[in-house]
């Protein structure tokens, strides 16, 4: 190419539209509830898999991402903000920030993960093909698999505890799920409620003695400070027991549950689906099949039990030495 032509095609870009030159770029918002490494274990799956499909950051993928900090209010300002921002999509991370998103971007299709019931949280009607702007992948919990699992490992439980936010909407769902499946189980439940983190600490506290395990949902709140519940179980011999394989890293005894980072490439999937011009609308709401046991077995010996050498067979991953 000639030094002139260059130089007159050149001379056109101050006259080509932003939009024009950045005809090509997608654009997606990412909300998150509160960080802690099963959420951002998703997130990052969304981000693979939209590469893997073609859609990278900083060729051809603009990436925003915002956290509320366990902040509903916060989650709120930046759903309203990013409905402003006008995005190809807006991925929602966990239900109360799927909530928010869904609400402020009627406009813009919303996409959430790991949601737990999406049909009590009213963010769609059916599962299948569920029409307007909004869809994505749930993790609904198989509690009566989780509770089979206590048994395994706290043989003579007859009570367990757990506690959650009753201002997370799925946490209040898996409560109620829980109530039903404890009592299908011949297991006494006890309930401790916690609003911020903060309280996480006497909620485990005030279960010693009253209970024979402690098992715990996929609640933000809890899980974004488990490791108040993980020291109250390794000075009190009281066994936790996770429905978050993340959180058996981080001190738990067990879990039988889903790679986040699965659920992330899953939702990613979704994403990429509609960014390639598929309507929100027309794409079931996806549920997460397969499920891995982990096992901590130096955490079981804090906390005074000794696994089943056949669950060791079955782990997926065996962790903490």
């Amino acid at each position: 190419m000639s030094k002139k032509l260059l130089v007159g095609l050149l001379s056109l870009l101050p006259f080509m539209s932003p939009a024009a030159l950045a005809a090509d770029e997608k654009f997606v918002a990412i909300t998150q509830i509160v960080e802690h490494p099963a959420l951002d274990a998703c997130r990052k799956g969304v981000q693979d898999e939209l590469a893997e499909r073609g859609f990278k950051v900083g060729e051809n993928l603009k990436w925003m991402y915002e956290s509320a900090q366990g902040n509903p209010t916060t989650a709120n300002q930046i759903a309203k903000k990013f409905a402003g921002e006008e995005p190809d999509v807006i991925v929602a991370i966990a239900t109360p920030s799927a909530i928010t998103a869904a609400a402020a971007a009627r406009n813009t299709p919303v996409v959430f993960s790991a949601v737990t019931d999406p049909l009590g949280a009213k963010l769609v009607k059916t599962l299948e093909k569920p029409g307007g702007k909004v869809t994505g992948t749930m993790d609904m919990l198989p509690i009566d698999k989780h509770l089979q699992l206590v048994k395994r490992i706290v043989p003579d439980v007859k009570t367990i505890g757990t506690i959650y936010n009753p201002g997370e909407a799925n946490s209040v769902s898996l409560v109620e799920r829980l109530k039903a499946e404890s009592a299908s189980a011949g297991l006494v439940l006890r309930e401790a409620a916690v609003t911020k983190s903060s309280e996480i600490l006497n909620a485990a506290r005030s279960l010693v003695g009253k209970v024979d395990a402690i098992y715990l949902l996929t609640d933000n709140t809890v899980i974004s400070g488990v490791e108040a519940v993980i020291k109250v179980g390794e000075q009190n011999k009281l066994p936790v027991i996770a429905a978050d394989t993340d959180t058996v890293t981080r001190g738990a005894i067990a879990a039988y549950g889903f790679n986040y980072y699965d659920v992330g490439r899953q939702t990613g999937g979704i994403v990429a689906d509609i960014l390639e011009g598929k309507a929100p609308g027309d794409i079931d709401v996806q549920g997460v099949e397969k499920l891995e046991l982990y096992l901590n077995p130096g955490a079981a010996e804090r906390m005074g039990v000794k696994l089943d050498s056949k669950l060791s067979e079955e782990a997926k991953e065996i962790v903490g030495g």
